[in-house]
């Protein structure tokens, strides 16, 4: 594991994490609700790395494509890709070639935050 951890929060933090596991090939390790339900802190792992989120405000503004990226290494991009637009994600810029020698894609979630998704790994 990293010693880097993105935290994202969610107005409806199940729905979510809903999403990031349909669209987005995530796995559930902590789901931690308050007792009114309320997520107060998840952790969702992707391969040996984690993002930790929870229930919060959506964003004042829908971000820019180049806000709040979160970038995840995967190995086939065009089977993840097929998988996030399959599972409703907003895609923002399908596959593509990099001078640097990735493939990459850029979607949206269901809150507006936009994840990259390539083969370079930094």
């Amino acid at each position: 594991m990293g010693n880097i951890y993105p935290v994202l929060r969610y107005p409806d933090a199940h729905a979510a994490i809903d999403f990031l596991r349909s669209a987005f090939d995530f796995t559930v390790h902590e789901v931690h609700a308050g007792p009114d339900g309320v997520v107060r802190h998840a952790q969702l792992g992707y391969g040996d790395d984690l993002v930790m989120l929870g229930t919060g405000p959506a964003p004042a503004s829908r971000p820019a494509d180049d806000d709040y990226r979160v970038y995840v290494v995967v190995d086939d991009v065009d089977r993840h890709h097929e998988r996030a637009r399959a599972a409703g994600a907003e895609i923002v810029r399908p596959p593509f070639d990099t001078d640097h020698g990735s493939r990459d894609y850029v979607a949206r979630d269901l809150a507006g935050l936009v994840w990259s998704f390539g083969t370079y790994r930094p």
